[in-house]
């Protein structure tokens, strides 16, 4: 539905805007769309699978549990394997890097009209750092759109945004009040009053490289039309504040900075992260924007931008912002995080073949392993380590029944050599981005694995009760040890914490 030539402030607007921001997707496409978890025909898969599962573990235990963990295992080793491709890639290769004096080189005029989308719910406390880091950003006023994304019903928000100063350099949208009550949501109802040519999201409480959005119009350039999103680096202002914030900044750093720049030299999906992806907005319409019920909206984005023959490009550009640093925050939004993955993969196997047809056999396997791979070993993990001390307390007998030597040992090698290799990489990240003062996170990690399972866990029993429920992250609990509230990273310059 368009709104073409409606005035925003008419409730014609906002009632079409709020209209398409929820049901665009799934109107033109229910398919594509998170709204239903589970669709008839995998319904009717995952029962059957599971029923078959029971018949013959009740026929045929040990056979079925050994079968069972032989799986499990092959799966383990080929989702350990490819992720040191893609590391190995990654590392070779790295982000596209573009100067400061190159991105500053470019005449005003010369530069498209730019959107940003700041979406936030209940967060009082980071309004005043927004406004900060916009009014930071190189780009020419006059072609740059802030627009803060705000519920209606959100009072505490809308008064301390209006009460900041230099609140006039952005525009306060009210987004009204209707289920779901998710940041896509926010991000499609702003879209229809969006100007700009390209558009970007962050959050309210980012502190982006000022150059970002230059670096961005110039890879843009460097590329063909087939880029239709230039995702830059997030990191932590305070990677140092204790060590569960080591351990996400670790985590960031690998994942940004070798295994995203690693994925972007392959056909396979980029999950984006959930802000600074710069998008074409023509593009971005195409494919049906954001889908407000999936909880990974930037993840499920990655995938259609692939399946429809476009590309992502990671750029060495660098947005600070704040790491959970409370563990059952941490865990909150991790759960959230895994649950979006497996919904994601679920709507995206919905039609195998076209997806398969689209991106080919090897990126198609690559996208199963991560996607569903990366919640569905965290979850498994708690299992496997339940078995390993139930060894080593009493060797039960069943537990040597189901592990057979052409099990055992390839379970073994899994487990030593996969963790050892994680930890490899974790500490070939820290040396590389001249971080010595991550080492003690990336040595204790381990502690952090389980950390994910329990949140892999949760998300997973949330996406059988409550698929498209976004679980809030609380922030505003950080003390910015990397760097100071006013300061933001330069492209490499600003490293990565």
């Amino acid at each position: 539905m368009s709104t073409d030539g409606m005035d925003p402030e008419s409730d014609e607007f906002k009632t079409t805007a709020l209209f398409d921001a929820i049901e665009g997707l799934r109107a033109v496409d229910p398919l594509r769309s998170a709204s239903t978890a589970v669709v008839g025909w995998q319904k009717v898969v995952l029962i059957g699978f599971c029923v078959v599962v029971i018949g013959l573990a009740i026929w045929q235990p040990v056979a079925t549990a050994t079968t069972l963990i032989g799986l499990c295992t092959l799966f383990y080793v080929g989702s350990l394997g490819d992720r040191l491709l893609i590391f190995r890639r990654g590392l070779a290769s790295g982000p596209i890097s573009i100067s400061d004096e190159r991105a500053r080189a470019v005449p005003d005029c010369d530069l498209p009209m730019y959107t940003i989308l700041v979406p936030a719910y209940n967060e009082p406390e980071v309004v005043a750092d927004l406004i900060g880091a916009m009014a930071a950003i190189e780009y020419p006023t006059e072609k740059m759109q802030v627009l803060l994304l705000l519920e209606a019903d959100d009072d505490v928000t809308i008064n301390a945004a209006e009460a900041c100063k230099g609140v006039e350099m952005i525009t306060i949208v009210l987004v009204p009040p209707a289920e779901p009550r998710t940041k896509p949501k926010a991000c499609n109802y702003g879209l229809h009053l969006a100007t700009g040519e390209i558009v970007t999201i962050y959050d309210a409480e980012d502190l982006p490289d000022p150059l970002q959005l230059r670096r961005a119009v110039l890879a843009f350039a460097d590329g063909d039309d087939s880029i239709a999103c230039v995702q830059a680096k997030l990191a932590f202002h305070n990677g140092r504040q204790n060590l569960l914030t080591g351990w996400f900044t670790n985590d960031y750093g690998l994942w940004f900075g070798y295994l995203l720049p690693g994925l972007m030299r392959s056909r396979a999906p980029i999950p984006l992260g959930g802000t600074s992806n710069h998008l074409r907005r023509s593009v971005l319409s195409e494919i049906g924007a954001w889908d407000p019920f999936n909880v990974t909206e930037d993840a499920d984005l990655g995938v259609r931008i692939a399946e429809t023959g476009y590309r992502t490009a990671v750029i060495d550009s660098v947005t600070l912002e704040e790491a959970n640093s409370d563990p059952i925050n941490w865990i909150r939004q991790r759960s959230r995080w895994y649950k979006g993955y497996l919904q994601t993969w679920l709507v995206h196997v919905r039609r195998p073949v076209t997806l398969w047809k689209a991106i080919g056999a090897v990126s198609f396997i690559r996208f199963t392993l991560l996607l569903a791979g990366t919640p569905v070993i965290a979850c498994l993990n708690l299992v496997f380590w339940l078995i390993t001390v139930m060894w080593f307390l009493g060797q039960p007998a069943f537990i040597g029944e189901v592990f057979p030597w052409y099990i055992y040992f390839p379970a073994l090698v899994s487990l030593i050599f996969g963790n050892g290799a994680t930890i490899y990489m974790n500490l070939i990240a820290i040396r590389e981005d001249d971080r010595p003062d991550l080492l003690i996170p990336a040595l204790t990690v381990p502690i952090y694995w389980v950390m994910m399972s329990i949140a892999s866990a949760k998300g997973c029993y949330q996406l059988i009760r409550n698929p498209s429920y976004w679980e809030k992250t609380f922030h505003g609990l950080s003390v910015k040890t990397d760097v100071n509230p006013g300061d933001a990273p330069t492209g490499a310059e600003g490293g990565n914490g």
